[in-house]
């Protein structure tokens, strides 16, 4: 028999009665990471993706192709963990919704992410979003949902209307989304505790909990999110909001220490770094398969 796909994999995850941390990253090191840390599952940020490929916010500026390639990397390096990939609106109407799963089917992400919004979309935390009729989302979930080469792919449907229209009118949207097909529901930006229970009353399937940092939504220990049904905690900007002040220290030491010896914070050894990226594999295939000058780990 062949091994499970992706998809079916993390369906099984989700099955359980647990709410699946996922951690967001944004590109192939900390995809590296989250599975050495020995987590089950890792999410493609699209807020993240955008910051660090591009050095700029997240509004709309990361085209699908882009996006798509992000998540073959990610897919590469994960170790073989199911990837859940941010895929903003789907990229247009229901036909670019098609083109957009079949790409990230390619790439081997086990599930897809797709939001409400208009374009150009932005980070479902800020002001200024906008949202699209709720029949042409329910058009584009049906869209994702029939375009599935793999029949296990999870298709997530996101909702950003709180801002806009209401926390009713969210839920409305949602369960819209839901009867479209979709596997997993994902109400961003509920303001309050009463507001996430009241969305896993609402809703059967699996629920998708976003820990942003801004402040909108409540954190909630992973256990209470269980009870209250949801599936998935997404964790999107940690890894990258940790990089941040250390990238900062060790630049400002260097600038003004006038040397590299002694940084102010815990830094990976090379020997610990050249194990990350994979080099004693690359040793051992290398000795297998190379000249006697390649049989040798560089550290």
């Amino acid at each position: 028999m062949s091994d499970p796909t992706p998809g079916a994999r993390l369906r099984a995850l989700l099955a359980r009665p647990e709410a699946l941390p996922a951690p967001g990253v944004a590109d192939a090191l900390a995809a590296r990471l989250v599975a050495e840390a020995g987590f089950e599952t890792v999410y493609m940020s699209g807020d993240s993706s955008s910051a660090v490929r591009l050095g700029m916010a997240d509004v709309g500026l990361l085209t699908m192709s882009e996006m798509a390639d992000n998540a073959a990397r990610i897919v590469d390096a994960s170790g073989g963990l199911p990837v859940i990939a941010d895929a903003d609106t789907g990229y247009g109407g229901p036909v670019n919704v098609r083109r957009t799963v079949h790409d990230y089917e390619r790439a081997g992400v086990a599930a897809l992410q797709m939001e409400d919004q208009g374009w150009p979309k932005r980070c479902g935390h800020l002001a200024g979003k906008t949202v699209i009729p709720v029949e042409e989302m329910v058009a584009k979930v049906k869209a994702a949902v029939d375009s599935r080469r793999d029949p296990d792919l999870v298709v997530i449907a996101r909702t950003d209307a709180i801002a806009i229209e209401g926390f009713e009118a969210a839920l409305d949207r949602a369960e819209a989304y839901r009867e479209a097909g979709a596997d997993v529901i994902f109400v961003e930006a509920p303001r309050s505790l009463e507001e996430l229970a009241a969305i896993g009353r609402r809703f059967d399937c699996p629920l998708q909990y976003n820990a942003s940092a801004s402040g909108k939504t409540p954190t909630v220990p992973r256990a209470l999110l269980a009870e209250m049904g949801y599936r998935l905690a997404v964790y999107p900007g940690q890894t990258v909001f940790a990089a941040i002040p250390a990238i900062r220290a060790i630049l400002a030491h260097l600038r003004d220490a006038g040397t590299h010896a002694d940084p102010p914070l815990t830094m990976a050894t090379f020997r610990e770094y050249n194990e990350i990226i994979g080099l004693p594999e690359i040793a051992e295939f290398e000795a297998a398969h190379g000249t006697p000058e390649t049989k040798r780990v560089a550290f």
